[in-house]
């Protein structure tokens, strides 16, 4: 699996993380995942990862964590700019974004933000 592949597979983990955050997966949130990813060329990666953590009923938390680590490891990409869209879409594809969500959508830009920060910070120096 090349790292571009593992980048789209995080994303469907990212979403599942989203749709799971409040509690509740909505089948808003399902049916908007399917009309959002259907000619995305990555699909087929995002909705296998986003399907086996759904099977696996893993923890928010969890596979927060496991995303992010990816994340930081894989470094800065413009990538993730359509991540948290697709995040914002998801999380208000029910009609009501949760403040589990919101906090979930903002704390990936923002620890995202901090450890690339940090990281020119160490290049500087």
């Amino acid at each position: 699996m090349t790292n571009k592949e593992r980048l789209y597979d995080t994303l469907g983990e990212l979403l599942y993380a989203v749709t799971k955050a409040d509690g509740i997966i909505h089948e808003e949130q399902l049916t908007a995942l399917e009309e959002i990813i259907k000619d995305h060329p990555w699909a087929s990666n995002i909705k296998w990862s986003f399907n086996y953590e759904l099977e696996h009923n893993h923890t928010v938390n969890d596979v927060y964590e496991k995303v992010i680590s990816f994340c930081h490891g894989y470094g800065p990409t413009a990538e993730y700019e359509e991540f948290i869209d697709l995040m914002n879409k998801i999380a208000i594809a029910n009609g009501v974004v949760d403040q589990r969500e919101e906090k979930l959508i903002k704390s990936f830009t923002e620890d995202l933000t901090e450890r690339f920060r940090a990281d020119i910070e160490k290049l500087m120096n």
